[in-house]
């Protein structure tokens, strides 16, 4: 799980690195018509810019301080599931490393560097990254796993499991 963890963090500032190093802020460049683009954007904010044109010292503070909380909460999930749930380990793997990843953008920079801009006629998704995709990835494997599991709590220790 580690190591999922660490290889989601490491592709994240990576490809945030080479967005950085090699684009100007705004700078787009078109890969599908249409469709698709890589943009360069720092998001001040959270999901979707919520709390973007909040004060910086508490936007900072509570994002920073929410990132926190919500790696612990994961951790200790992950420390409750029990060991044959192998596919909502890597869900919450996929969501911790994403964190991880937004949490280092925002230590480093006070914000998250957002490259990935998908669009569809004048409807227009959004910019992201690849820490914010695992974490998507991550809550829907979760909400799909939980919809599966009628009425029992996949979360919940089993006897002679774990």
């Amino acid at each position: 799980m580690l190591l999922v963890v660490a290889a989601i963090v490491v592709l994240d500032q990576a490809t945030k690195a080479i967005i950085d190093r090699n684009m100007a802020i705004y700078q787009s460049i078109l890969v599908i018509e249409n469709f698709f683009s890589i943009t360069y954007i720092r998001n001040t904010g959270a999901a979707f810019g919520i709390l973007a044109q909040s004060g910086e010292a508490f936007r900072r503070t509570f994002l920073i301080g929410f990132s926190v909380v919500a790696i612990g909460f994961i951790i200790a999930m992950l420390r409750r599931l029990p060991s044959d749930e192998k596919l909502l380990t890597v869900a919450l793997a996929f969501i911790l490393g994403g964190a991880f990843g937004n949490l280092i953008d925002r230590l480093i920079y006070g914000e998250v560097i957002d490259f990935l801009d998908f669009y569809w006629s004048g409807h227009h998704w959004p910019a992201f990254n690849v820490a914010d995709s695992f974490i998507t990835i991550g809550v829907v494997t979760i909400l799909l796993r939980l919809l599966a599991a009628k009425g029992e709590d996949p979360f919940a220790r089993r006897e002679g499991i774990g």
